[in-house]
């Protein structure tokens, strides 16, 4: 791959030149066009996920749930072993999802930042030696990853400043400065993304403009006598101004006059 990452130290991130890595002995299918096409053409790629079990390509931040797997190669996924130690897991045939060992719970530390929890319920850290392992029973510093992305490729850059990668003995390793070859990873999640059509209306405003001014009422009025009070006038007014944009204004309005609002006068 051309145009691998530098290491990341805050601020944006630069792209240097392309640094020779031996390649992997271990199997790996090949896709037809260039790799970072592909990484771009494939976000939200049904195909992609169906080749991956239903796993999808996370592409950024926001995207990230709750469990990940890392395909550290095509088909071929970081694992942990019970003793702690986190390796290169075997090579997964088309439409075969990742193994539970290859599943990892994600937890947000910040905006740009995340920690590894394994199935064995520890942290994933880095030992002196810069070798990935899962044996931390609390999150510290070392037990912080933070995921990049950038023109369609991924990376993961550890606590150390040195972007995940493995060892010829097929150890998960954090040991290069820049992103190459063997640093690019895919993360990728089995989350659900289907899409809420009414995610952008309020829960108050799903259905009649007679229901969402009751709904309103419930949600603001005081209740002092236990007595649900909702103007009475004719709804028209409420139909003409939620096509106007104004519907808010009008339902204000309208509480306003009811005299039991605790943020109307």
């Amino acid at each position: 791959m051309t145009d691998p990452y530098a290491l990341v130290k805050g601020g944006k991130l630069n792209l240097k030149g392309h640094k020779k890595i031996k390649k992997h002995k271990s199997k790996k299918r090949k896709r037809e066009g260039s790799p970072s096409s592909l990484l771009d053409n494939r976000a939200g790629d049904t195909n992609d996920a169906a080749q991956h079990g239903g796993w999808w390509e996370i592409l950024k931040f926001s995207d990230i749930g709750t469990n990940i797997a890392i395909e550290m190669e095509d088909g071929v996924y970081m694992t942990a072993v019970d003793d702690g130690t986190l390796v290169m897991g075997p090579q997964r045939d088309d439409g075969e999802a990742p193994d539970p060992a290859e599943v990892f719970t994600v937890i947000k530390v910040n905006e740009t930042k995340v920690a590894f929890k394994s199935g064995y319920g520890k942290y994933l850290a880095l030992d002196d030696e810069s070798r990935l392992i899962g044996r931390s029973d609390a999150m510290g510093s070392k037990e912080q990853f933070e995921p990049v992305f950038q023109e369609g490729k991924t990376a993961l850059n550890g606590a150390n400043g040195r972007f995940l990668s493995y060892n010829e003995d097929g150890r998960i390793v954090c040991v290069s400065k820049t992103a190459g070859e063997r640093e690019f990873i895919h993360l990728r999640s089995n989350a659900s993304r289907a899409i809420d059509p009414l995610a952008h209306i309020p829960k108050e405003e799903r259905g009649s403009v007679k229901d969402a001014e009751i709904n309103y009422v419930k949600k603001f009025q005081s209740f002092q006598d236990r007595r649900l009070r909702v103007n009475e006038e004719d709804k028209g007014s409420l139909k003409k101004a939620k096509k106007e944009g104004q519907f808010h204004e009008v339902l204000l309005d309208r509480r306003s006059k009811m005299k039991a609002d605790r943020y109307c006068k």
